[in-house]
């Protein structure tokens, strides 16, 4: 006689759903964190001795070369160029805006995807007035190979600066584009070598 089994069985759309549903989750859980370490942050440089009410505040021009990893099985290097206008609020604090061009190349023959992304960021100097952290948020917009892509960018990030020479490295976050799995969702480590000069 053969067995039956009490267990309920899901069907393939079910388990699609819940999947769908937890990494939504993880992704508002990412987001609400990186919100919550941006404000202590904030706070904890606030909190530090600046140069005083008469610190000049001023603005930077930095122009950088970008080479990256990307995490997922369709992509391989990532290369790009960018700009960034820096204005500085502090000796230890500044925002900054950034676009450029990145390219994500394919690992196969298959169509490359170039973006230009667009972000605002915060930067904040924590030792020495030349080692600092970074975090920046913005969006992406596909130009190439008829992608036609628009994604939000999450990329927090750390740096090394001196008074021409800016050299960082930081994770990019792509919530929107889509994976080699057909999911959404996929980031790069990037290293930036840039040359900046005051305004």
């Amino acid at each position: 006689m053969p067995r039956i089994s009490l267990r309920p069985t899901l069907k393939q759309t079910e388990v699609d759903y819940i999947i769908k549903l937890k990494t939504k989750n993880m992704k508002k859980n990412l987001k609400s964190l990186i919100a919550v370490i941006a404000l202590c942050f904030v706070g904890t440089v606030n909190a530090q001795d600046i140069k005083g009410d008469n610190y000049e505040q001023k603005f930077k021009l930095g122009f950088g070369a970008n080479a990256g990893y990307v995490f997922d099985d369709a992509f391989g290097l990532a290369l790009g160029a960018d700009v960034r206008l820096q204005y500085d609020l502090s000796q230890k604090t500044s925002l900054t805006l950034t676009t450029g061009f990145t390219n994500l190349f394919k690992e196969d023959a298959t169509k490359d995807l170039g973006f230009i992304p667009v972000k605002a960021g915060f930067k904040g100097f924590i030792w020495e007035d030349r080692f600092y952290l970074l975090g920046e948020v913005g969006a992406g917009f596909s130009v190439t190979n008829d992608y036609d892509q628009t994604t939000l960018i999450l990329a927090p990030g750390i740096g090394y600066a001196t008074k021409y020479v800016d050299l960082s490295l930081r994770y990019e976050y792509y919530n929107d584009f889509v994976n080699a799995k057909g999911n959404e969702g996929m980031g790069q480590l990037a290293l930036r070598l840039a040359y900046g000069f005051k305004l």
